[in-house]
């Protein structure tokens, strides 16, 4: 999961990067709002895929004495960093140059023609390429992301986008699918900015589009930064406990559980924890077999001479204790094991057994014995 979404950031970064330095040219010639907040826009979908590689690097190091694990929170705290920290400053940015684009409306006039390798360009040529560009790099990025996006939803077994928008535990690949989608809703308002603007000879449309393009930047940072927030807050993975419930329901061993919780450290950590009760008639069945040999090969350890007493009710008390504890833990054992089958992403289970519960045909223990 973290290489696909990697290979989408790497492609993202680079093809922004070119994508900022055309934009930006092409709004230096042209005096065109709109494509000057293309270009920061651009520039803050680059730096913001920095911050996302950097985590997802950070993020992927293993289990430590300080991270027990792993360090995989770590990705979304850089996702909201990025999130708020870049997009905010990009909404800002964007927002003052279309106001300050406004106060020189009919003080400073735009140029009819750019020198370019010596030949005189009509500036609406230059930003029709530079947006064709752009709309081509960008498109490709997106369907990279949208086809890792749609293979993650098929695996989760859904089949509405906007729902796996909402539940996807990866937040990179999201901000990724976000960011390309509205760098290409951007370059499609810039383009109509600046067309109206040819065609009307009303600088306010294309004013108008680059304060759009701003504002997306700023719904982009609330929207990721919700999605990160709620990564970092410890939420629940509902689908692992549902699975754990429907093991238990099913294991002739357990008679009742409760108290199922999770924490989702990362997409690919989750922490199951549950208290069960075992059934009395299944733990007690070869019981008195298993306690026997515990106890013979406890005796054979013990020297005859020593064989006193107090000796042997500790050597029995303890052959109990260790029969009993052995067929719990085989049971917790069977339960991790088919719980981290149907949910590869649980890292750890951690269940209590509170008590072998009686069998709810027998009257009394003397009946179980008998």
């Amino acid at each position: 999961m973290a290489q696909g979404s990697k290979k989408a950031v790497l492609y993202a970064i680079c093809v922004n990067g070119i994508v900022t330095v055309l934009k930006g040219m092409a709004a230096l010639a042209t005096h065109s709002a709109s494509m000057m907040n293309e270009a920061v826009h651009s520039l803050m979908d680059t730096l913001n895929q920095v911050f996302l590689l950097v985590g997802l690097i950070r993020g992927g190091r293993p289990a430590d004495q300080t991270y027990a694990f792993g360090h995989g929170q770590k990705k979304y705290l850089w996702n909201l960093w990025s999130a708020i920290g870049l997009f905010s400053i990009g909404c800002g940015l964007g927002l003052a140059h279309a106001w300050h684009a406004w106060h020189q409306v009919g003080v400073v006039e735009r140029p009819t023609s750019v020198s370019v390798l010596g030949l005189d360009i009509a500036p609406i040529w230059i930003s029709a390429v530079v947006l064709f560009i752009a709309l081509v790099l960008e498109a490709y990025v997106l369907y990279v992301a949208a086809k890792e996006f749609l293979s993650r939803m098929r695996a989760a077994g859904l089949r509405n986008p906007f729902r796996y928008l909402r539940q996807a535990d990866d937040p990179t690949l999201i901000a990724v699918l976000l960011e390309d989608s509205i760098a290409v809703t951007g370059v499609l308002l810039a383009a109509t900015g600046i067309t109206m603007t040819q065609l009307t000879g009303d600088k306010s449309w294309d004013i108008g589009f680059s304060v759009i393009i701003a504002l997306m930047l700023g719904v982009t940072a609330i929207f990721l930064g919700m999605i990160n927030m709620r990564l970092l807050t410890s939420i629940r993975d509902v689908g692992a406990e549902e699975a754990f419930q429907d093991i238990c329901k099913g294991h002739p061993e357990i008679e009742r559980f409760h108290d199922v919780r999770s924490i989702i450290v990362d997409e690919t950590h989750t922490v199951v924890v549950a208290e069960v009760e075992l059934r009395e008639e299944r733990l007690v069945g070869d019981l008195r077999k298993r306690i026997d040999a515990h106890e013979e090969a406890l005796l054979s350890r013990v020297p005859e001479e020593r064989l006193t007493h107090q000796v042997r009710e500790y050597v029995e008390t303890r052959a109990v204790i260790q029969a009993t504890l052995e067929r719990t833990e085989r049971v917790i054992d069977e339960l991790e094991k088919e719980l981290k089958e149907r949910c590869p992403q649980v890292f750890h289970l951690t269940v209590e057994v509170e008590g072998i519960a009686p069998s709810p045909e027998l009257d009394s223990p003397e009946e179980l014995l008998s």
